[in-house]
């Protein structure tokens, strides 16, 4: 029944290239599933970097607090009900399965009746089953990852009371816009007359753009509240930070995400919280400092023992990876075996510009997705004075996956960047090796 319930999801295109920006068929879908999306309040939370980070973040701080939670992130690495969460928990496939039934059926009878001019798409339909997953369990906050920009994304249809707007870069372009302003106007659409919004540090450019959307719908905006200072870093690159907000200073809390990166995004969860205890949600200091302590985001510096040791990022924009080889250089002294597969839609020049000169050896491949770049593009872009003796192009993830277990010396580092895709391709092939 689950695989039946995959297969269709799947029939309906790929959740970045049969895309379709737009409230109306959400609307109507949920709207005939009983509008779940009223019966608990929302966090929102959109941006380029970090948005999900932040999120884990949030949900861990509420699962201290002992509020039930639902978790909906996306997209997933290797299995699709990691996007549905309630108490840090997946959803099981069979109840999955279930929901997908559901969506599916108010979905065709919407088109059958005229109400709907096409099918929702895969992400519209796996909005509303999260939505409906969290009103069967009665959870008492849902937080939402915007899935692609925020005014005409599917989340948006909860009118979430609490909202986030994390760091903005250029990302997607081809959908929200070729600059920073324009991006961030289709982020900050989230921000309605009534909403608190806590807004990341960002840059001028796209600040104005949000400042001027608080300001035409009378939202006085958290703008970097929290501040965080840095005390040190662990050898793995988990920082040792205070934080100061207007309510409280939370002392010597060691995040449990890595990179420098996440001393703003947990500046956000913080905020997020505090906002959240303004609209009576009991979250004690206590909770926040044990949540950020605690928080797991898989595929983003997620770092495995090993010999060698595996490091998973995602690094699929140029801020991406900037904050990325900012780790490497940092953090890691072994030499760097690079598995690199990336999407052909994105700014493939400053990512690789960025990864690539860290490489002892970089293995290039191309994920399974139809976006994916092909080798000859990849490795266009290598250096020219790069030692072609240490480049290896992998027609498949398998195959580059066994180069880099042969060619990376067990004291070394294999790092699998460049895709989400990608680094759930990989994660997937080591988990059926471990089964056999």
């Amino acid at each position: 029944m689950f695989d039946e319930a995959l297969q269709y999801l799947l029939s309906l295109g790929h959740e970045t290239v049969a895309i379709k920006l737009g409230l109306t068929n959400t609307e109507r879908l949920l709207e005939a599933l009983g509008n779940p999306q009223q019966s608990f309040p929302s966090v929102q939370i959109a941006g380029t970097n970090g948005k999900g980070s932040v999120a884990a973040m949030l949900a861990s701080i509420c699962h201290a607090a002992h509020l039930k939670t639902g978790l909906y992130t996306s997209p997933h690495l290797v299995n699709i009900t990691e996007r549905i969460r309630i108490n840090n928990h997946e959803i099981s496939r069979e109840e999955f399965a279930r929901l997908t039934t559901q969506v599916r059926e108010s979905a065709q009878i919407l088109l059958h009746e005229g109400r709907l001019e096409t099918l929702p798409t895969f992400f519209e339909h796996v909005t509303a089953i999260a939505l409906l997953a969290f009103r069967e369990a009665n959870i008492q906050l849902a937080i939402l990852e915007t899935g692609l920009g925020g005014r005409l994304d599917s989340t948006t249809t909860a009118r979430a009371e609490t909202v986030a707007i994390t760091p903005i870069a250029l990302d997607h372009q081809e959908y929200l816009g070729e600059t920073l302003a324009e991006i961030a106007a289709e982020k900050a659409a989230i921000i309605r007359s009534g909403v608190t919004a806590v807004i990341a540090p960002q840059e001028p450019e796209a600040l104005e753009v949000i400042l001027k959307r608080c300001a035409d719908c009378d939202v006085t905006p958290r703008v970097a509240e929290c501040v965080a200072k840095v005390l040190d870093a662990d050898e793995t690159g988990r920082l040792l930070v205070t934080f100061e907000t207007k309510q409280a200073r939370y002392e010597k809390v060691r995040l449990s995400l890595r990179g420098r990166h996440q001393a703003t995004n947990a500046s956000v969860a913080i905020s997020l919280a505090e906002a959240l205890r303004e609209r009576g949600f009991s979250i004690p200091n206590s909770a926040i400092v044990e949540g950020l302590e605690g928080s797991i985001h898989s595929g983003r510096l997620d770092l495995r023992a090993g010999q060698p040791q595996s490091l998973f990022d995602g690094a699929h924009n140029a801020a991406g990876a900037r904050a990325l080889r900012e780790y490497l250089d940092e953090f890691i002294k072994a030499p760097i075996t690079l598995i690199f597969g990336a999407m052909r839609d994105k700014d493939l020049r400053a990512i690789t510009a960025t990864l690539f000169p860290a490489a002892q050896r970089l293995i290039l491949t191309q994920p399974s997705n139809t976006r994916a770049a092909t080798l000859e593009t990849l490795a266009s872009f290598v250096p020219p004075d790069f030692d072609r003796s240490r480049l290896t192009l992998a027609p498949t993830v398998a195959e580059a996956l066994r180069a880099a277990y042969e060619l990376t010396p067990s004291s070394g580092l294999i790092c699998v960047t460049g895709s989400l895709y990608l680094i759930g391709e990989i994660m997937l092939i080591e988990d059926r090796e471990r089964l056999i």
